[in-house]
C-alpha cells in the first residue's frame, strides 16, 4: 500500500499531466485513503505522515499534491467519517495525528515563508484551514502562524483562503487564556480592511463585483461574525479597541444591506444573538435594582457599579443598535398574514403559496425588533415615524419601502407601553389613511391597503381603546372588501376576523356619540357590505359577525341579532326546501347543490363562533338537514354501486358528499360547543341515529363519510356517560364494516383511520361499561384492532392506538374483570409493545410506550390469577413477576440477539425496580435502546421529546415575560375593553 501511495504522488508530480486527469489521480488517491482509515491504519500510520513530508520536500510540485493529501486526510477522518468509523476509531486517529501535527505544521509555515509558487501556497492554506478547527491551540498561538496569515490576507490571490483561515481561528475559544493575541490580530486585521475595502463601498462594491469578489465579501461576514460571537468583550476593554470594534460593526451592518440572501442570514443569526445578549443584561439588572428598592439588605451583583457597567455598554452600542434598527426596518421579511406580494413582472397580485424560509425570517427579524425596541424606544419609533412622512411626500415612496416599514410597525406591537404605542398609532394610521386617499392607481391603492390591514391588525390593544379609531379601520376594511385587486378582499375578511376576536365587546356596547351598537348597524347594510365577497370570503365574514354577537350579554338582543344575521341564508334556505317539497328532483341540480353547501357552510361559521348561543338557529334547520342528508346519501349510494368505484370520483358525487360531509361539521361544531346545553345530547342525537349511523352502515365503503366518526366522538366526549344506551348502536353500525375498511392495508381510507380510533378511544374512556359487555369474540376484535393502530406508520394513528391502550388498562384494573382480561391479554400487548418500541420506526411512540409498559410492570403484582398455562407447568413459577421477568428476558433475548443473557436480565430487573418511579422507568428504558446495536447510529431526538416539549414551554414562558415578544393577536387573552 505504502509503495502504490508513493507510486501516485510520483505520477501527480509530473508536469506533463493534465488537469483533468489530477483529478482522477487525487480521487483514486482519496479511495485508497478511506481503505487504509478503515482497515490497516495502525499498521503503516507511523511511517505514512514522515513519509509524505519527506516527499513534499523534494518538490514544489510533489508539495502541492502532498498538501492535497493532507486536506484530504482531515476531510476523510473529522468531516467525512461519520457512520463510516467508530467514535474510537476517530478519536484514535485524531490522536496519532496530533501527534504528527508538528511535522505538518513545520512544512506549512516554511512553505509559505519561502514559496513564490502561487498554487502551492494556496494549496498550502486551504490544507491549514483544514486542520486548524481540530490541532493543538499551541500550534495556532504560540507560533509564527497567526502573523504569517495576517501577512497573507493584503495579497488578492490569496485574501478568501486567508480568511477562511481567520475564520477557523475566530470560532476558538479556551477562556481568556489567549484573549491578547486575539485583540492583537483584530486590531491588525481591521487596519488591513480598510485599505483593502474602506467603509462605505461595500453595497456597490458587492453589485458590481466578480465572484471572488463576492466571495471576499461573504468571508468577511463569516470572520466579523465568528469573532464577535466569541471574542466580543475583550475588544470592549480600552478605547482604541473599542473604536476598532464599533468599525467591525459598521463593517457588519454594511454587509447585511448587501442584496444577497444567504449572507443576509448569517448576518441576521448573529444580530439576533447580539441585541439577545444586550437585552438581557440589561433588563436583568434592571430588574433586581428595583427589588433592590423594595429590600433593605443588598442583592448580591447588584452594585452601582453594575449598572453604570451595563449602562456604559448600551451607550457604546447606542450608534450601531440605531443603525441596527434602519437595517431591520428596511430589510423587514414578508409576515404570514400579508396576502398581496409583487410578482416577478412587478405586478401586485395574491399570495398563493407561503414561502416558509422567508416566514422564518420574518420570526427572527421580528424577535431582533422587539429587543431593540426595548432597549430604546424613541429612536425606534422616531425611525419609523420620519420614514413614513417620507412615504406621504412621496420622497422615499416605493411599494418595498412602505411594506417593509409596515411590517416592521406591526411587529414591534406590545413591545411599547401603551400610552407610548397609542400615541405611535394615531400617527401611523392616520397617515396611511392619508397615504391611501391621496396615492393614485389600482396596484398602489392595493400595496397600501394591505399595509393598513397588515398594521391595524396587529394593534388590538389601541383598537379597544380608541373607539373611533376602530370603527374608522372596520369602515376602511368594509370599503376593501369591495375592492377586486387580487388578494384585498381576502386580506380584509381576514383583518376583519381578527379584529372582532379581540375587540368584539365594542361592536355590541353602545358607544358615546353613536345611535344604535354597531353591530346593528353592520346587520342593517349587510347585503351591500357582502355583496362583492365570494363565497368563502361570506362565511368568514358571518363568523366574524358570529363573534360580535356571541359577546352580547342579553340574551333577547342576541337572538334578535342572530335571527337578523340569518335572515339571508334562511331566506333562501326555506325558499329550496319549499321546492323540493313539491319536487325532489330540484335538489339534484348543481347550482343548488352548491346553494345548499354554501348555506351550511355559513351556517358552520356562526355556529364556530357563537357556541351553545346557535342553538336557535340549528333548531331551525335541522330535521331539514337530516332530510336533505339522507336523500343525498341515497343519491350517492346508489351513483357509486351503479357507476362502478371510479364514480366516486366524479364532480357530482364529490359535491353531494360536500353537503353530507358540511353537515355533520356543522351538527359536530355546534354540539362540540354547546356545553353549557347538556340536554341536547338528548334532543339531537337519536334523530340522528337511522339517517346518519343507520346510513353509513347501509353505504357502500366508498360512499361512507369518515366524518360520522368524529361526529359520534365528539358526542361521546361532551356527553360522557350519558351516551353508554347508545355506545351500542354505534358499535354495530361503525365498527365491522370500518374495520374491513381500514385493515386491508395502510394506505386506503386514511381519514377514517385516525377518525375511528378516536372514536374508540372517547368510547373507552366516558362509557367503559360498553367494552365490559363486549363478548369475548368482539373484545378480541377490539384488542386486534388496537394493537393494528400502533403499529401503524402513520404518528397520529400510533398515537390514538396507545393512548387508547392505556385508557383500556387503566379502566381495566379498576373494573374487577382485570385477571380475566389481563390473562387473555398481558402477554401479547407486552410483547407487540416492545415491537414497536425497538423497531426504530416508532420512536415518536416513546413516551406511550413506556407508559403502557410501566403499566404492566405495575399492575402484575396486583393479579391473582397466574398468566401462564399452570396446566402444563405447575411448579416453576410462584408468582406473576416471575414469570413475566423470565418471559421477558427470553423476548427480548432472541429480539437483540448481540446483548449477553447478563445485560438483558440486568435491563429486565432495573424494569421491575423502577416501575412505581415513572422517571427512572423512561430513563432506564432509553438507556437501553440508545445503548442497542439498532439505535446507535440514528437520531433518537423523539425518545427525547418530552424534555424537549418543556424546553420549549420554557422557552415561552421567557418570551411571555418580554412585552410584545409574542404578538398580542397570538395570545389567548381574556377580552379587555376599557
Amino acid at each position: 500500500m505504502k509503495n502504490y501511495i508513493s507510486d501516485v504522488i510520483v505520477q501527480l508530480s509530473s508536469n506533463e499531466v493534465s488537469f483533468r486527469q489530477e483529478r482522477l489521480y487525487v480521487n483514486k488517491l482519496n479511495i485508497i485513503l478511506v481503505q487504509v482509515l478503515k482497515h490497516e491504519w495502525p499498521a503503516r500510520w507511523t511511517t505514512f505522515i514522515p513519509d509524505l513530508i519527506a516527499a513534499a520536500r523534494s518538490s514544489e510540485t510533489i508539495c502541492e499534491n502532498c498538501m492535497a493529501i493532507l486536506k484530504l486526510l482531515s476531510e476523510e477522518i473529522f468531516d467525512f467519517s461519520r457512520g463510516e468509523m467508530t467514535q474510537q476509531k476517530i478519536k484514535e486517529l485524531k490522536g496519532s495525528l496530533n501527534s504528527e501535527f508538528r511535522l505538518i505544521h513545520e512544512l506549512c509555515l516554511y512553505v509559505l515563508s519561502v514559496s513564490q509558487r502561487p498554487e502551492l501556497v494556496r494549496a498550502t492554506l486551504a490544507t491549514l484551514h483544514a486542520f486548524l478547527s481540530w490541532i493543538p491551540i499551541g500550534f495556532i498561538f504560540e507560533s509564527p502562524l497567526l502573523e504569517t496569515l495576517l501577512k497573507f490576507f493584503p495579497i488578492a490571490a490569496y485574501r478568501n483562503l486567508t480568511l477562511q483561515c481567520l475564520t477557523e481561528v475566530a470560532a476558538l475559544h479556551f477562556g481568556d487564556f489567549y484573549d491578547m493575541q486575539y485583540v492583537k490580530m483584530y486590531a491588525v486585521f481591521m487596519v488591513q480592511l480598510q485599505a483593502i475595502l474602506p467603509c462605505g463601498t461595500i453595497s456597490d462594491g458587492y453589485a458590481i463585483g466578480s465572484n471572488e469578489e463576492q466571495a471576499f465579501i461573504q468571508n468577511l461576514a463569516l470572520l466579523l461574525t465568528s469573532f464577535f460571537k466569541n471574542h466580543m468583550r475583550i475588544l470592549e476593554t480600552t478605547p482604541e479597541n473599542r473604536a476598532a470594534l464599533l468599525l467591525g460593526l459598521d463593517y457588519l451592518i454594511e454587509i447585511s444591506f448587501v442584496d444577497d440572501t444567504e449572507m443576509f442570514k448569517v448576518c441576521l443569526d448573529y444580530w439576533n444573538l447580539f441585541v439577545l445578549e444586550l437585552f438581557e443584561t440589561y433588563n436583568q439588572v434592571e430588574r433586581l435594582m428595583e427589588l433592590q428598592k423594595l429590600q433593605t439588605q443588598l442583592i448580591p451583583g447588584t452594585d452601582d457599579g453594575t449598572l453604570i457597567a451595563v449602562q456604559h455598554r448600551r451607550q457604546l452600542y447606542a450608534v450601531s443598535l440605531s443603525k441596527l434598527r434602519t437595517l431591520m426596518i428596511c430589510r423587514m421579511a414578508k409576515p404570514e398574514e400579508v396576502l398581496i406580494v409583487e410578482d416577478e413582472n412587478g405586478n401586485i397580485v395574491r399570495e398563493t403559496l407561503k414561502d416558509n424560509d422567508v416566514l422564518v425570517q420574518y420570526k427572527i427579524m421580528r424577535e431582533t425588533l422587539i429587543y431593540l425596541s426595548h432597549l430604546d424606544h424613541e429612536d425606534t419609533e422616531q425611525q419609523m415615524l420620519r420614514k413614513l412622512s417620507k412615504q406621504l411626500n412621496g420622497e422615499d415612496w416605493s411599494w418595498n419601502n412602505l411594506n417593509t416599514l409596515c411590517w416592521a410597525i406591526g411587529s414591534i406591537s406590545g413591545s411599547m407601553v401603551e400610552e407610548q404605542e397609542n400615541r405611535f398609532l394615531v400617527l401611523v394610521i392616520r397617515d396611511l389613511l392619508n397615504l391611501c386617499e391621496i396615492t393614485k392607481g389600482k396596484d398602489n391603492k392595493a400595496v397600501i391597503a394591505s399595509n393598513i390591514m397588515y398594521v391595524v391588525g396587529q394593534y388590538p390593544r389601541f383598537l379597544r381603546a380608541h373607539w373611533k379609531f376602530l370603527k374608522t379601520v372596520v369602515n376602511k376594511l368594509f370599503e376593501f372588501m369591495h375592492e377586486m385587486h387580487p388578494g384585498v378582499q381576502d386580506m380584509a375578511c381576514d383583518t376583519f376576523l381578527k379584529i372582532v376576536q379581540k375587540c368584539k365587546r365594542k361592536f355590541v356596547t353602545l358607544q358615546v356619540g353613536e345611535n344604535e351598537p354597531f353591530v346593528s348597524v353592520l346587520l342593517s347594510n349587510l347585503p351591500t357590505t357582502i355583496a362583492d365577497l365570494e363565497p368563502h370570503q361570506i362565511h368568514s365574514f358571518y363568523e366574524s359577525v358570529g363573534q360580535m354577537i356571541q359577546a352580547e350579554s342579553d340574551n333577547t338582543k342576541r337572538e334578535e341579532y342572530l335571527k337578523r344575521l340569518m335572515s339571508l341564508p334562511n331566506q333562501k334556505w326555506v325558499e329550496i326546501i319549499g321546492e323540493a317539497g313539491r319536487s325532489t328532483d330540484i335538489l339534484k341540480n348543481q347550482d343548488v347543490i352548491r346553494s345548499v353547501l354554501n348555506i351550511l357552510q355559513t351556517n358552520t361559521g356562526v355556529a364556530c363562533s357563537l357556541g351553545p348561543y346557535f342553538f336557535p338557529q340549528i333548531s331551525v334547520i335541522f330535521l331539514d338537514m337530516l332530510t336533505v342528508y339522507r336523500m343525498y346519501s341515497e343519491l350517492v349510494s346508489n351513483t357509486i354501486s351503479e357507476g362502478g368505484p371510479f364514480a366516486s370520483k366524479t364532480s357530482f358525487v364529490k359535491l353531494l358528499r360536500s353537503v353530507k360531509r358540511e353537515t355533520l361539521k356543522l351538527i359536530e361544531t355546534f354540539l362540540d360547543k354547546a356545553e353549557d346545553l347538556p340536554h341536547l345530547g338528548k334532543q339531537f342525537v337519536p334523530p340522528m341515529m337511522d339517517p346518519v349511523l343507520g346510513d353509513y352502515a347501509r353505504n357502500v365503503p366508498d360512499a361512507r363519510e369518515s366524518e360520522v366518526l368524529s361526529l359520534f366522538a365528539t358526542i361521546i366526549n361532551k356527553y360522557k356517560g350519558e351516551m353508554l344506551e347508545e355506545v351500542p348502536r354505534i358499535f354495530e353500525a361503525v365498527f365491522q364494516c370500518t374495520l374491513e375498511m381500514i385493515t386491508k392495508n395502510f394506505e386506503d381510507y386514511p381519514e377514517h383511520r385516525l377518525k375511528f380510533f378516536s372514536l374508540l378511544r372517547a368510547i373507552g374512556t366516558h362509557c367503559f361499561q360498553a367494552f365490559i359487555q363486549l363478548s369475548s369474540q368482539q373484545l378480541k376484535l377490539v384488542m386486534d384492532s388496537i394493537s393494528w393502530a400502533f403499529r401503524h406508520t402513520e404518528r397520529n394513528i400510533a398515537e390514538t392506538g396507545l393512548s387508547l391502550l392505556l385508557e383500556i388498562l387503566k379502566n381495566f384494573e379498576a373494573s374487577g374483570f382485570q385477571n380475566q382480561f389481563y390473562k387473555t391479554y398481558f402477554l401479547n400487548i407486552e410483547q407487540e409493545i416492545f415491537a414497536v418500541l425497538t423497531d426504530t420506526f416508532h420512536k415518536p411512540g416513546f413516551k406511550l410506550h413506556v407508559s403502557v409498559l410501566q403499566h404492566l410492570f405495575y399492575v402484575v403484582d396486583g393479579l391473582t390469577e397466574p398468566l401462564w398455562d399452570a396446566s402444563a407447568v405447575p411448579s416453576q413459577f410462584t408468582n406473576n413477576a416471575m414469570f413475566v421477568r423470565d418471559y421477558t428476558i427470553k423476548l427480548l433475548s432472541s429480539s437483540f440477539p448481540n446483548m449477553t443473557p447478563v445485560e438483558v436480565a440486568k435491563f429486565v430487573d432495573g424494569l421491575f425496580s423502577s416501575k412505581t418511579d415513572p422517571p427512572n422507568f423512561k430513563n432506564h428504558i432509553r438507556d437501553f435502546l440508545v445503548q442497542s446495536k439498532e439505535f446507535s447510529a440514528q437520531d433518537n431526538k423523539d425518545l427525547y421529546a418530552e424534555e424537549a416539549a418543556a424546553q420549549r414551554e420554557k422557552e415561552r414562558q421567557r418570551m411571555l415575560s418580554i412585552p410584545g415578544l409574542i404578538a398580542p393577536n397570538e395570545l389567548q387573552d381574556e377580552m379587555v375593553d376599557s
